[in-house]
């Protein structure tokens, strides 16, 4: 079993200059854009796994877990089963537990697997989120701010286009 555990692939290239730079502008604009609609609405539209779903939407855009189906609806899977889960099972570690594995079931059965999506039960238990309301806002909200600039980002010059499929 050991064997398995060495590797043997090689480090995947830099990516160039213009994909850097579209991580590092998407990433100030996406997050930038939902912390200030956060801010004017007064509205919590801001969570922390956002900022890891920009990672994939900026700099692996055209990975299956970086398109729009995958981001919004792993987002509203996920931070669904976390608020049933907390319904059923409270917040303990058990409950924490089987949000997360539950989560990542559903995602893969509904094929919406979006990886920054699995903390989503997390941060409804640790958050106390108290409602559903909270699948609209920041969840829904928050998901599709983040689609709607990836789509001004990642389609500006030629010979790029995003997404790859919608549905």
């Amino acid at each position: 079993m050991l064997h398995k555990m060495k590797g043997g692939g090689t480090l995947p290239a830099r990516p160039d200059t213009l994909q850097i730079l579209t991580g590092l502008m998407g990433g100030i604009s996406g997050i930038g854009l939902v912390a200030w609609l956060t801010r004017f609405t007064e509205v919590p539209l801001l969570m922390a796994p956002f900022g890891a779903t920009c990672v994939l939407l900026f700099a692996a855009p055209g990975a299956p877990l970086a398109q729009p189906r995958n981001v919004i609806g792993g987002h509203l899977v996920s931070a669904l089963v976390g608020l049933v889960a907390m319904q059923l099972l409270g917040t303990g570690p058990l409950a924490m537990a089987i949000g997360v594995g539950v989560a990542i079931a559903a995602m893969q059965g509904l094929r919406v697997v979006h990886p920054p999506a699995g903390a989503n039960p997390l941060v409804v238990m640790m958050s106390g989120a108290v409602g559903y309301d909270f699948l609209l806002m920041p969840v829904l909200a928050g998901s599709v701010s983040l689609v709607l600039v990836v789509l001004l980002i990642n389609n500006l010059g030629e010979g790029r286009r995003w997404p790859n499929y919608w549905l």
